[in-house]
């Protein structure tokens, strides 16, 4: 039977891709602009599962696309935005080229503009698909708001970057949703927990930055054009469902005190600087002693028991009670220490902080001021020091904060080696190594002293010795008693081979004592091998692979034990050689 002939590549799995010369010729974009509708539309590209039948035998390296995102692409009306712009630039050269001064001005007036609030719509459909996609949002923000007024960027970006960000950490402030801080080599980790979304972003240290060479400038900003736009909504939203003012505006009594230090800089500069001090609260619609406190009524979720209930009870006081972790207490940030940082964390926490004027603008009180409770010093020693307040350094703030209880402060006075910096991102599981300073961290927010853990330590170290010891005795006793048996057979064997009759003597036999837990350990472990036994192969082979892994892991865990005893005996030894 005749038929119509198959056509290689015409049909299959080659049908359902485009490369991206094909795509942007399809869409009359130039290669940046197609990367910029990419970028701000979420569409990437594919690797095909076969490659050479999608690129029609070749092997040659191409990038490809799903041709149903091109074609969704193909009614975007920012497409339609990008052409307008190109145009506006041909004829904005052609204007400048013949000198009509008019021509450019109107052009100028009338530049395209477009809004991604509809891609923003339409890819975030809920206000929690938005907030869980914050985090990328957030990093960008706070790296474009660091970055110092060059070329690289535009000025407007850099400070709306800055104003969003500021936006933000007011919010967390007010709501005190920050759960962990973690300082690395790349910069102050915070975990905040907004709508019961752990949100992680990351803020770079205020240094001035080496712009690199290798990295694309361009791609960044169109991703920053998106995360702006996408993190102005997040904030509008924040901030209605906590009754403040958006945008924000500091509080009537702050406002007076504002009026005082007009002569910092212009009023806009000063406003949008008092309000990145982050020192002071922001107003609300409503005034809060018109607000009904109403205490809600606790029930149990469907299928919940009360064991749960009282569990769940548990963990919101503790929540409750790390909200309040610097309630009553006043803190001064000497000048060397990191400001914006401590004064986030600390008023996350419900404490008061100030600094000297001379730093920035925003201080509450002075350095003289006897309310004061905690001092933040980073360098060994200080001229002036005042009796009722503790001197300590930074990583105290952020120590307290991981693990949820006010830490001793003898570990942070200034010039005092820190204890070290425990990620609180890390979680230990059964048969993991936990760090000594962890463990002491456990016993505080348990309610144990620290004196009483350390004592217990050194009991525990005793007894352990003294049992050693004792084991060392029996075995001992257990050795003889075995060389006194061979030697006894020794003499019969002899007796024997010299055809003498062997003195026998009837001894009373000795009572084993039958240990019942022994017993039971033993069968089970009988149990255990006579199972292992009748495994199938793969069910045998997926056993010892588990083994493997929680084998590989109690060795890497004895093996950091190890370390960690080593440098401690170390340690011991220097001090020693010093005293």
């Amino acid at each position: 039977m005749g038929g119509l002939q198959k056509k290689k590549f015409e049909r299959g799995s080659a049908t359902n891709y485009i490369t991206r010369n094909k795509a942007r010729k399809k869409l009359s974009l130039s290669l940046p602009d197609f990367r910029r509708l990419c970028i701000l539309k979420g569409i990437y590209p594919h690797e095909p599962k076969h490659k050479k039948k999608v690129n029609k035998g070749s092997t040659a390296a191409r990038t490809f696309y799903l041709l149903k995102d091109i074609r969704f692409l193909l009614h975007e009306p920012i497409v339609g935005k990008f052409r307008a712009y190109k145009i506006f630039v041909r004829k904005l050269k052609k204007a400048y080229g013949k000198t009509e001064w008019s021509a450019v001005e109107r052009l100028k007036e009338n530049k395209p503009t477009y809004k991604l609030d509809h891609i923003i719509k339409e890819r975030y459909p809920t206000f929690i698909d938005a907030l869980r996609d914050i985090d990328d949002s957030l990093c960008m923000c706070f790296l474009f708001s660091t970055f110092a007024r060059t070329g690289k960027c535009h000025v407007q970006t850099i400070q709306l970057c800055r104003r969003l960000t500021v936006e933000w950490m007011n919010f967390v402030i007010a709501s005190r949703a920050l759960r962990k801080v973690f300082i690395s080599i790349k910069g102050l980790y915070y975990q905040a927990e907004v709508m019961g979304q752990l949100i992680t972003w990351l803020v770079p240290y205020q240094f001035a930055h080496d712009h690199p060479t290798d990295v694309d400038y361009r791609v960044m900003a169109t991703f920053t054009e998106l995360y702006t736009t996408l993190l102005g909504f997040v904030n509008f939203r924040l901030y209605h469902s906590l009754n403040l003012q958006y945008p924000p505006k500091l509080d009537s009594k702050t406002e007076s005190e504002l009026k005082e230090e007009e002569d910092y800089a212009m009023d806009s500069e000063c406003y949008l600087e008092k309000l990145s001090a982050l020192s002071s609260s922001l107003a609300r619609v409503v005034s809060t002693a018109e607000e009904e406190e109403a205490q809600v009524d606790q029930f149990p979720v469907e299928g919940e028991d009360m064991e749960n209930m009282e569990a769940r009870e548990k963990e919101q006081k503790q929540l409750e009670a790390q909200k309040k972790l610097f309630e009553g207490l006043k803190f001064f940030l000497n000048r060397e220490a990191p400001r914006e940082s401590l004064a986030f964390v600390i008023r996350c926490f419900g404490g008061e902080v100030s600094w000297d004027k001379s730093v920035c603008i925003g201080s509450t009180y002075e350095m003289t001021d006897e309310t004061i409770t905690h001092h933040i010093v980073d360098r060994p020693t200080i001229d002036k020091q005042y009796i009722n307040r503790y001197y300590i350094q930074p990583q105290w703030v952020y120590d307290c904060v991981n693990a949820k209880v006010l830490l001793p402060v003898e570990d942070y006075f200034m010039g005092v080696t820190l204890p070290p910096h425990l990620s609180p991102f890390v979680e230990e599981k059964d048969g993991d190594y936990v760090p000594p300073e962890k463990l002491k961290i456990m016993a505080l927010q348990r309610g144990e002293k620290p004196a009483q853990s350390q004592e217990d330590g050194e009991e525990e170290e005793e007894e352990e010795e003294d049992q050693s010891e004792e084991e060392d005795e029996e075995e001992e006793e257990d050795d003889d008693e075995e060389e006194e048996a061979e030697k006894n057979l020794k003499k019969m064997e002899k007796q024997k081979s010299q055809g003498k009759s062997p003195h026998v003597k009837v001894t009373p036999g000795k009572v084993k004592v039958v240990d019942s837990a022994v017993l039971e350990q033993e069968e089970k472990a009988e149990e255990k091998r006579l199972a292992i036994m009748m495994m199938k192969k793969k069910e045998k082979y997926l056993y010892n692979k588990i083994m493997f892994g929680k084998k590989r892991k109690i060795r890497e865990a004895n093996k950091l034990a190890a370390k960690r005893k080593a440098h401690d005996d170390a340690e011991k030894l220097k001090k020693k050689a010093r005293k």
